[in-house]
């Protein structure tokens, strides 16, 4: 009889401006260490600003991090990276990004995020946002009510979306 597979790890994006202020950064690289912390695979937009940060604390915390990148060169990436998928795609990419995650965390705000942020609600994935957009509240009826959730902290963020995959599992 064949080994069972091993319990696959949640799959947590993480997204945010390309050009981070430097407590972007900061909560980026607190977010990505806690996500490797937890065991989550993490999925970035895999170049600079808040990508690199959080790829770069996943990496300090011995963690798994995959760049989804826009173009069609994986030596673009940031150095952080553990794995590099080259789409090719431009901003079309944020789709890719948003399909292979269970949930998503937005630190600070930028058009892309906000793109990533509409998707992954329109898929029906929870969303975490730390410091960044300020959405209007939905209605109960609506299919996205309940998915979006505003924190402080890189410790409430990565409590939001841990919990929710941790009880209902990956994937």
């Amino acid at each position: 009889m064949a080994d069972p597979l091993p319990p696959v790890p949640p799959y947590i994006a993480v997204v945010g401006p390309g050009a981070a202020t430097s407590y972007e950064a900061s909560l980026a690289r607190q977010v990505g260490n806690l996500l490797a912390e937890h065991g989550a695979v993490v999925v970035c937009g895999g170049l600079g600003g808040v990508m690199e940060a959080c790829a770069e604390g996943v990496s300090a915390a011995g963690g798994v991090v995959v760049g989804v990148l826009p173009g069609g060169d994986r030596t673009l990436g940031n150095r952080y990276l553990t794995h590099v998928l080259a789409t090719g795609l431009g901003e079309l990419r944020n789709g890719v990004l948003v399909n292979s995650c269970d949930a998503l965390i937005a630190v600070g705000g930028s058009w892309g995020a906000l793109s990533e942020i509409a998707l992954a609600l329109h898929a029906g994935k929870l969303v975490v946002s730390l410091h960044g957009w300020d959405l209007p509240a939905q209605s109960a009826a609506s299919p996205e009510a309940g998915l979006f959730i505003e924190v402080s902290t890189a410790v409430e963020a990565v409590q939001a979306v841990m919990q929710p995959v941790s009880q209902g599992g990956a994937g």
